[in-house]
C-alpha cells in the first residue's frame, strides 16, 4: 500500500494487530491503588517507628505484637512488593524487547518478589509470635538474657 493510501486509514485502522488493550486499565488501576495502599501503610509504619526510637526493646516487641500493627506492617510487605512487581513488569515491558529475555525476567521478578515477601510476613510472625520479650544476648551454652548481664558486660549463668 502507498504512503498516501496509508495516510487516508482510519487511525483505528492502523492500530490494529498492534497489541492487546484489554487489561492495560487494570493494571494502572492496581498501581495506583497499591501506591496508595504503601502510602498509607507507610506512614502508619513510619508513626510506629519513631515510637519505638525512645523505647526499649521489650517494648518494641510489644508494639509488633499488637494485632492492629502487625496487621499493617504485613499489609505493608505484601503490597510494598506487589507494587514493585507491577512497576518493574511495566519497565521490562517497555524497555526490553527480546522477547525469550523478557518473559525470563518476568518470571524472575515476580519469584523474587514472592520470596521477599513471604520473608518479610515470616519474619514479622516470627517477631508477633516470640515467647520472651527479653533479648538473648549470647552464644553458646552462656547464654546471656538482657536482664542478666552484668556492667562488665559478662553473663551470668541461667539456672
Amino acid at each position: 500500500m502507498s504512503r498516501a493510501a496509508d495516510s487516508l486509514r482510519n487511525p483505528l485502522k492502523r492500530a490494529r494487530g498492534l497489541g492487546s488493550a484489554k487489561s492495560g486499565t487494570g493494571h494502572f488501576i492496581r498501581q495506583r491503588a497499591t501506591a496508595i495502599a504503601v502510602g498509607l501503610f507507610g506512614l502508619y509504619t513510619l508513626g510506629l517507628i519513631l515510637f519505638c526510637m525512645t523505647s526499649d526493646y521489650a517494648n518494641a516487641i510489644a508494639v509488633v505484637r499488637h494485632p492492629l500493627n502487625m496487621v499493617v506492617l504485613i499489609g505493608l510487605v505484601i503490597t510494598m512488593f506487589w507494587h514493585a512487581k507491577l512497576g518493574l513488569q511495566v519497565v521490562v515491558e517497555d524497555y526490553v524487547h527480546t522477547h525469550g529475555l523478557a518473559i525470563t525476567l518476568q518470571w524472575l521478578i515476580v519469584f523474587i518478589c514472592a520470596v521477599a515477601a513471604l520473608a518479610g510476613v515470616t519474619a514479622i510472625l516470627r517477631i508477633a509470635s516470640s515467647r520472651s520479650s527479653r533479648r538473648s544476648t549470647g552464644t553458646g551454652s552462656r547464654r546471656c538474657v538482657q536482664a542478666q548481664v552484668s556492667p562488665d558486660r559478662s553473663c551470668w549463668p541461667i539456672s
